[in-house]
């Protein structure tokens, strides 16, 4: 009888544990990315009684369960939070702890610390590649970690480029005019209007232009551009070609002390789309539908949150966006291999596959939803009835132990009569 009494306190630690597992699952049933457990039992070896082979055998109980973690889909759930992020599909986010060492979780709660470090909501350091001067962001580099900017200000961006859509009227009279005005920016990031003045000559197809600055923003009077704009009889223009060169507007002696725009860094105004012309002559009034530069002004940092693909993307006071940053993911071919390691972590295994690092969405890994969460994985309905089932189980293992225990006593009672 010494086997029975074994093989119940086997099934009472196996049980404990699978207890202790659903109280687990169900303790972190609203953790983000948590991933549920179960439990794998499986029974001891068995011996055979009696001389015959395998007659009648009997277990020595149920060995230490077995724990798996499934990685399965969880449900994401969009939040306020801008610097959120949900994994959909396999992968995990890289973090570094407080040592260095590296880690792997699927919880998307991020914030930014004191230093501008992107962490994760318990402290570990989110690893990705940061955006370079010209700002490309690299993924072929090592991993390091993601520092957004907090405060800044981004610089200005001179512009080099401009373009008008506008329509000139075909039945316009000699000497009618018609102007339009762009804003564009020096080197300092400060703005100066840029009008065009377009004149009827009286030759069919035919407007002078002359393009202008204001000699308030100059240390001495500008002098103004002018060109001649020819169209065919579609209305189409023809004179300046697709292929012959840009109009150049040469500005120097700002006031404010900025650079010359001159030779390379001169005013280029793009009177071409490709081969289509942005400027037409057609019998309609003269109006302009369009305007575009490439220039901004200084602009104070607004938010930094994550986009959809894991990019981070600062946002300006300006309206203007720009990429400050990239996520990276990391997959494992078996992620049941990994080892829990508390914080919504996990670190490799001795049996764990090489982990392949790159951006989401390249090689099989999944994509990165921003301002969401993953949610657990765990089934409440699930949890509860595992919990009966283990109690059940408990206590039939526990009657083994009283019964083994009073039919013992029986036997040395009848022993000692």
């Amino acid at each position: 009888m010494g086997i029975s009494f074994s093989t119940a306190l086997s099934a009472l630690s196996a049980t404990s544990t699978a207890i202790d597992v659903t109280g687990n699952n169900l303790a972190n049933m609203d953790t983000d990315g948590f991933k549920a457990s179960t439990v794998s039992f499986h029974d001891l070896v068995t011996q055979s009684l009696g001389a015959g082979l395998s007659e009648t055998q009997v277990g020595f109980g149920v060995g230490a369960p077995v724990t798996l973690t499934e990685f399965t889909q969880g449900a994401t759930e969009t939040t306020n939070n801008p610097l959120d992020a949900a994994i959909t599909g396999d992968g995990f986010f890289v973090v570094t702890d407080a040592n260095g060492d590296v880690e792997y979780t699927r919880g998307g709660n991020f914030q930014v610390d004191q230093a501008g470090n992107l962490e994760t909501a318990t402290g570990q350091i989110l690893q990705g590649w940061m955006a370079g001067a010209d700002g490309t962001v690299t993924s072929n580099g090592p991993i390091g970690d993601i520092t957004v900017p907090t405060g800044t200000i981004k610089s200005p961006q001179q512009t080099s480029q401009f373009s008008f859509d506008l329509n000139l009227d075909a039945d316009a009279t000699a000497g009618t005019t018609f102007s339009t005005a762009i804003q564009v920016y020096d080197s300092l990031g400060s703005a100066h209007t840029l009008t065009a003045t377009f004149t009827a000559t009286g030759t069919p197809g035919q407007w002078n232009y002359s393009v202008s600055v204001p000699n308030a923003d100059l240390t001495a009077p500008f002098t103004p551009v002018t060109g001649t704009l020819q169209f065919d009889s579609n209305g189409q223009l023809t004179s300046p070609a697709a292929t012959d060169p840009s109009p150049q507007i040469s500005i120097t002696g700002f006031a404010d002390g900025a650079a010359d725009m001159t030779g390379a860094t001169a005013l280029t105004w793009n009177l071409y789309n490709g081969s289509a012309g942005d400027i037409t002559q057609f019998a309609s009034s003269s109006e302009t539908s369009a305007l575009s530069q490439n220039g901004s002004a200084a602009a104070q940092l607004d938010s930094v949150g994550i986009a959809n693909g894991g990019g981070i993307v600062a946002t300006y006071s300006d309206g203007t966006q720009q990429i400050v940053g990239q996520l990276a993911m990391a997959t494992v071919r078996n992620p049941d291999s990994l080892v829990a390691v508390g914080d919504n972590n996990y670190r490799l295994s001795a049996l764990s596959a090489l982990p392949a690092v790159g951006v989401p969405g390249t090689g099989g890994r999944g994509q990165v939803l921003g301002g969401a969460v993953e949610q657990s994985t765990v089934d409440m309905a699930t949890e509860f009835t595992n919990l009966i089932q283990y109690q059940s189980a408990y206590q039939a293992s526990a009657k083994v132990i009283t019964t083994v225990d009073q039919i013992s006593q029986d036997t040395i009672n009848m022993v000692q009569q």
